[in-house]
């Protein structure tokens, strides 16, 4: 079991909370490729590019835990399930809505995927500062 004190550092939180949203920025941006992009929104053959794709988001996850905590690493494999999870219901939704980029409830869907990703990287970073004080 986690423990989380009752008082949590403030300057640790903030460093953990910008620490996710750069993850979050270079491993759904910078060094998402055009395979990973494409590939997990395919119907079929979506397993191996979403692996990836989610993959690298645990394996950042599991770096930035190794850094402060590292007994707590682990968390970067429960990070990648759940970027997957968040990604494949994204992909299923816009495909079976047919939607495109031109409509509003495309975009309503994508803010809803990139919510969701920071919801669980403000628990991760809350974590991470838990962590840091053991």
């Amino acid at each position: 079991m986690i423990d989380i004190p009752d008082q949590i550092s403030t300057a640790w939180f903030a460093a953990a909370s910008v620490a996710f949203l750069a993850k979050h920025f270079l491993a759904d941006f910078l060094l998402q490729t055009d395979w990973m992009a494409a590939g997990k929104d395919r119907p079929e053959g979506w397993l191996l590019p979403l692996a990836a794709h989610a993959g690298l988001h645990g394996a950042m996850t599991g770096m930035l835990f190794l850094a402060v905590a590292p007994s707590m690493a682990w968390l970067g494999l429960v990070d990648m399930l759940v970027h997957g999870a968040i990604d494949r219901l994204k992909s299923i939704s816009t495909r079976r809505k047919a939607l495109t980029p031109r409509q509003t409830a495309f975009w309503w869907l994508f803010g809803l995927d990139q919510t969701l990703h920071h919801l669980t990287h403000i628990g991760l970073a809350i974590l991470l500062a838990a962590g840091s004080a053991a």
